[in-house]
């Protein structure tokens, strides 16, 4: 269960959503409705994270015994190791235009609370965690856990919810520094808002170093 809990944590290190969700608290105007549409962004995202776990989980333990065998051969290891150092080489190679151009995108339909600020949840959640190996690492340790069916879907509920965790508390600060522009959230905000590029960077190497840590322990 640690394990699990891990890599949904190490999840919630999703660039993309935050800095849609920061990109919202900067350009929509002060009286816009931020906090329901960023309730109904982090809503969507939770939402495909939690029915792509449902699907996921339905897969892995229709695999059975499989799936422990993949977790416990010395590829699992080496998979993280390589997807650490990939990602590492991704973040000094990046410069976060990419992503600063899909977020200028999604902007369009957050600029009011509707459906489509779900829809778009949903599918940033979605991409995420399909192309996210903590988030498939961390169903293979739920699934391959000798836990009883009832508690392994419902626990999708909070591993979803972990998933989601940093995204969320994102949304929280940046609507205190809507709420309160002057005060120390609203400096924290300012500098980092700045300095944006360090702090992609940044969540890079804390996925790069942590994947690869985990890989070389359970080499050992």
């Amino acid at each position: 269960m640690l394990h699990a809990v891990s890599f949904a944590l190490l999840d919630s290190l999703n660039v993309l959503l935050i800095g849609v969700i920061v990109a919202l608290g900067v350009m929509l105007p002060r009286t816009a409705p931020y906090r329901r549409i960023a309730t109904l962004l982090v809503f969507g995202d939770w939402l495909g994270v939690f029915l792509l776990s449902v699907v996921t989980m339905v897969v892995f333990d229709g695999l059975g015994d499989l799936v422990q065998r993949a977790l416990e051969s010395p590829v699992f290891g080496i998979l993280l190791i390589a997807t650490g150092v990939l990602s590492l080489v991704l973040t000094l190679r990046g410069g976060g235009k990419g992503d600063n151009a899909l977020i200028g995108r999604l902007l369009g339909p957050l600029q009011t609370p509707s459906l489509k600020t779900i829809g778009v949840g949903f599918i940033l959640g979605v991409v995420q965690s399909a192309t996210s190996v903590p988030f498939f690492a961390g169903l293979g340790f739920l699934s391959a856990g000798d836990y009883p069916a009832v508690v392994r879907y419902v626990g999708l509920v909070v591993y979803a919810s972990l998933a989601l965790s940093l995204p969320a508390i994102s949304a929280i600060f940046v609507g205190m520094v809507r709420a309160y522009p002057h005060s120390p959230f609203g400096r924290a905000f300012e500098w980092m808002r700045t300095r944006q590029e360090l702090m992609v960077k940044l969540a890079g190497y804390i996925v790069a170093v942590v994947l690869t840590v985990m890989g070389v322990v359970s080499l050992l």
